[in-house]
């Protein structure tokens, strides 16, 4: 009776242990590509306007994240918040002036500014100074006998022979030289002579920004036109072209004003949240980013690829985990649905919540990152297009990374794992180039799932009717069964690999 009683608690745990491996399986395959596609018609529909950061499309598409994410029975990611917002900046200009001897020159279509790197001011000088190329460093120095203090600079928009070549590749390479070299010898404002006028005129409203307190403040450049260098220069400035330029100060009365107002906006992620078994101190993130290029005029950049197909893929597996949760097969460790907004901008959204984790960044044991899974790469001539899926990031950080990553992907997906841009010195620097970066840079191993450049990348035309959602589908199960291994496997991962150097 004893031996028994021993044999069938045996096979009970033997046959417990069996249906425990099945288990990924069966939710995995509630990952379909119909209700992908459900949802990117709605992610990237003319509804939410192209979901730019900090504009009302966005702030629709993070509403419709958080309302499924509550639908599944989350909790709430940021306390009892499911977002986590972040300010933003933007400029709006109201008025810029500048006279020549009395005489009013008209924005755009006799000069130009740069709205974020400008900052109010109105004043008048008597004395302008022609600097030719306006540098002033190691290499050269356009100042050399030249008195600019409190007087503007008039500079050529171009650099002599040679020199950016050189300053690349000695990797010194400013592109505010011109700004920095005026600023170092006293001048109040530059002019920087441009042939292309004139400007299309534009919406008065500068990019958006993150940061409102900036390090230095370089003086306010204008961009002129030629026939405004010829009534401050006179003939001179026609001589130049043939003889080289010769620094000279000319006495002419400038006057200039520029008005703007800052406004500050708000973006959020959202953040749904999943709490794990007896490891639950410990956290696996999942994400994407749902932001894309909003609108231009009245063309809208839908953004289904890019990325919204991440975004749908989050939401379902979200939802896959949910269902298992609900069936008593909860994650052992937590698991964090992040979605990003900002990434367009440069990756702001998770630059943000990795400056300010919600969860200590030492016990996150992964970011997996999905940034575009929903296309196939036409400049990808090897192997089955049908059936691929690039992987980037999975060799750096952890060496346990790796094998996870591969032994998945052969037990239970098939798919083709294409590692053409996991180098970071890669021309293209796709490792840079998405929300799994920041998390890299703070030293969480990541992996980063990408379907490659196409035509319709960022253009208007990264419509919903253009995903292969069946591929889809299928990468999105191999990000949901790495995940299942790393959210119930023992430990968490190591890190024992060095982290990559280099700057996006």
């Amino acid at each position: 009776m004893k031996l028994f009683l021993v044999l069938f608690l045996t096979g009970s745990v033997i046959l417990a242990n069996a249906q425990k491996k099945t288990d990924p399986v069966v939710f995995a395959n509630t990952i379909r590509p119909e209700n992908l596609q459900k949802h990117l018609y709605q992610i990237a529909g003319p509804g939410f306007e192209g979901r730019e950061t900090a504009t009302p499309g966005q702030h629709q598409a993070a509403a419709y994240i958080e309302n499924y994410f509550k639908s599944l029975g989350l909790q709430p990611g940021n306390k009892d918040s499911f977002q986590l917002t972040y300010p933003v900046y933007q400029d709006s200009l109201l008025s810029a002036r500048i006279r020549i001897n009395g005489d009013s020159f008209e924005l755009y279509k006799d000069f130009d500014i740069s709205l974020t790197n400008i900052y109010n001011v109105s004043f008048g000088v008597s004395e302008v100074v022609f600097a030719g190329y306006g540098l002033s460093d190691s290499l050269r120095d356009d100042y050399k006998g030249l008195n600019t203090a409190g007087k503007i600079v008039l500079v050529l928009n171009s650099y002599p022979p040679g020199y950016l070549k050189s300053q690349v590749n000695r990797k010194k390479f400013n592109p505010f030289a011109k700004q920095d070299a005026a600023q170092k010898h006293g001048a109040v404002a530059v002019f920087i002579i441009q042939e292309d006028f004139p400007h299309h005129s534009i919406e008065d409203k500068g990019k958006m920004y993150r940061k409102y307190f900036i390090p230095q403040v370089r003086p306010n450049s204008f961009y002129i036109s030629e026939q405004m260098a010829r009534i401050l220069m006179g003939a001179d400035y026609d001589r130049l072209k043939n003889t080289g330029p010769q620094p000279k100060t000319y006495q002419t009365e400038v006057w200039l004003s520029i008005l703007k107002q800052t406004t500050m906006l708000q973006s959020s992620d959202v953040l749904g949240y999943l709490e794990g078994s007896d490891l639950r101190d410990q956290l696996l993130v999942i994400s994407a980013h749902y932001d894309h290029l909003g609108k231009k005029g009245s063309v809208i950049y839908f953004g289904a690829d890019d990325d919204g197909s991440g975004t749908v893929s989050l939401l379902e597996l979200a939802a896959a985990f949910a269902k298992a949760r609900e069936a008593g097969k909860g994650p052992r460790r937590s698991i964090l649905f992040l979605a990003n907004s900002g990434e367009e901008k440069g990756l702001w959204g998770s630059e943000y919540y990795t400056d300010h984790p919600l969860f200590p960044l030492d016990k996150t044991t992964a970011d997996l990152n999905i940034d575009m899974i929903g296309r196939k790469d036409p400049a990808r001539k090897q192997g089955d297009s049908n059936n691929y899926v690039y992987i980037i990031g999975d060799d750096k950080l952890s060496s346990e990374l790796h094998p996870i990553s591969v032994g998945m992907n052969k037990k239970y997906t098939g798919l083709e794992l294409d590692y053409k841009f996991n180098d970071p010195k890669d021309p293209l620097r796709i490792y840079y180039r998405s929300d799994h970066y920041n998390f890299a840079r703070k030293g969480v191993p990541i992996i980063f799932y990408f379907d490659g450049i196409h035509a319709d990348y960022h253009q208007p035309t990264d419509t919903p009717d253009k995903i292969n959602y069946d591929l889809m589908a299928k990468r999105a199960k191999l990000v949901f069964y790495t995940a299942w291994e790393m959210a119930n496997r023992s430990n968490m991962l190591k890190r024992d690999l060095p982290a990559v150097t280099g700057e996006r």
